[in-house]
C-alpha cells in the first residue's frame, strides 16, 4: 500500500512543511529548560494551536511535538517511561488536525537526535539508539502520524540507527541533517556523504535534506550538493528564520516574512521539493512562502552569488564537497541576512 507522503509527492512539483516548533512554543509560555513533549497531555490546546497555525497558513506537511521524545531526552525530565505515551499523544492531536484541515495534510512524526554522542567516540551503542528510536516511532504510529520525520542529525551513525528504528515499526520516514558547521553536520558530514549514505540504507527514506544550521543561504548551498551527487531523491529543506539575536530578553530571528518567500522560490528552483522553515519560522513566514511558491515560475537553479545577493553572505567559503577544508568566510565577502 502507497503511504500517504508518496501519494501526495506523485501529485506535486513541491509541497510546503511547516515553521518552527520550539519558538512557537516559547510564545505560548515554554519555558526554557522545560519539556515541550509535557505539554502534548498537559496544555493539549496549545499543541492543537501550534499544529493548526501551520495548516490555517498553506502547509501540506506539519511536524509533531515530538523532537526530544526519546527515553534518552526524556530521562532530563524525569519522564523516560512516558516515551511511549507523549509521542502518541502529539501524533493523535496532529491526526485531529489534519483531518479535519478539510484537504490532505501529512503529520508527520518528529524524532529528534538523542543527545548522546554514538560509538565508538562516545557511550551510544547502534543497538541502544535504535531501540529508543523504535519505543519512539511505535507511539508515534500508534497516534497516527502518516510518515517518521527524523531530524536535525550529525552523525551518521545516529541517522543510520533511526533508519532502523523506521523499519522495525513498518513506518515510512524521512530524514534531515543539520549543516552548520562549515557545510558541514557537526560530525563532519558533507552534502555529498549525506547523499551517498542515504543510498546504502537498508530502509531508505522517502526524501532526505537538511534542517536549521547557519542560515537559509547555507542551507541553500548544501541543497545545491544534495543535487550535484546525482542523487534524484526527494529533497527536503526547512531553513531557520534567518539569525538569532537577543532583543528584550527574548531570542528573535531577524528573518522577514518576505526574506523567507525568496528563499522558499530559492530552494525550489535549487531541487527542494519539500519547502519549510525551522527556528523562527511563524505563520506568518508560511503564508508569503507559500503565495510565492505558487505565483513565482520555477527558474534554473541559482547560482551561489544569486543566493547571496537574495538571502546574505555564506558563513565558510567552502561547504567541504570541493574538497577544500573548513574555513570561515573572509569577513568582507559576507552580508547581512534578513
Amino acid at each position: 500500500m502507497t503511504d500517504a507522503l508518496s501519494e501526495l509527492l506523485a501529485t506535486r512539483d513541491w509541497l510546503l512543511a511547516d515553521g518552527a516548533t520550539g519558538t512557537t512554543l516559547f510564545n505560548m509560555g515554554l519555558q526554557s529548560g522545560d519539556a515541550p513533549e509535557l505539554w502534548n497531555v498537559e496544555h493539549p490546546d496549545r499543541i492543537t494551536a501550534l499544529y493548526s497555525g501551520a495548516v490555517e497558513a498553506g502547509s501540506d506537511l506539519f511536524l509533531t511535538n515530538s523532537f526530544g521524545g526519546t527515553r534518552a531526552r526524556l530521562k532530563l525530565h524525569d519522564a523516560q517511561d512516558r516515551a511511549f505515551e507523549l509521542n502518541k499523544a502529539a501524533a493523535e492531536i496532529g491526526r485531529e488536525v489534519a483531518d479535519k484541515a478539510g484537504r490532505r495534510v501529512i503529520v508527520a512524526g518528529s524524532m529528534g537526535p538523542t543527545g548522546e554522542i554514538m560509538a565508538p567516540m562516545g557511550a551510544l551503542t547502534h543497538e541502544s539508539a535504535v531501540e529508543m528510536f523504535h519505543e519512539q516511532a511505535e507511539g508515534l504510529k500508534a497516534g497516527g502520524a502518516d510518515v517518521l520525520w527524523v531530524e536535525t542529525i550529525s552523525a551518521a551513525e545516529e541517522y543510520k540507527a533511526a533508519a532502523e528504528a523506521a523499519r522495525l515499526a513498518d513506518m515510512p520516514w524521512c530524514g534531515t541533517m543539520s549543516f552548520d558547521t562549515a557545510g558541514r553536520t557537526m560530525m563532519g558530514l558533507t552534502s555529498a556523504a549525506m547523499s551517498e549514505m542515504v543510498e546504502r540504507l537498508d530502509h531508505k527514506p522517502l526524501a532526505y535534506g537538511a534542517n536549521c544550521g547557519v542560515g537559509a543561504s547555507d542551507l541553500l548551498r548544501t541543497v545545491l550538493g544534495f543535487r550535484a551527487s546525482g542523487n534524484e531523491r526527494p529533497v527536503i529543506a526547512k531553513g531557520n528564520a534567518g539569525i538569532p539575536k537577543y532583543v528584550y530578553g527574548h531570542i528573535h530571528y531577524d528573518g522577514t516574512p518576505d526574506l523567507m518567500a525568496r528563499y522558499a522560490v530559492l530552494a525550489r528552483d535549487a531541487g527542494a521539493t519539500i519547502i519549510g522553515g525551522c527556528c523562527g519560522t511563524q505563520p506568518e513566514h508560511l503564508r508569503k512562502m507559500r503565495a510565492a511558491l505558487e505565483t513565482e515560475p520555477k527558474s534554473a537553479a541559482p547560482t551561489l552569488e544569486a543566493i547571496t545577493a537574495a538571502l546574505g553572505g555564506f558563513s565558510s567559503d567552502s561547504d567541504g564537497t570541493d574538497g577544500a577544508g573548513p574555513t570561515r568566510a573572509r569577513p568582507s565577502r559576507r552580508r547581512t541576512r534578513g
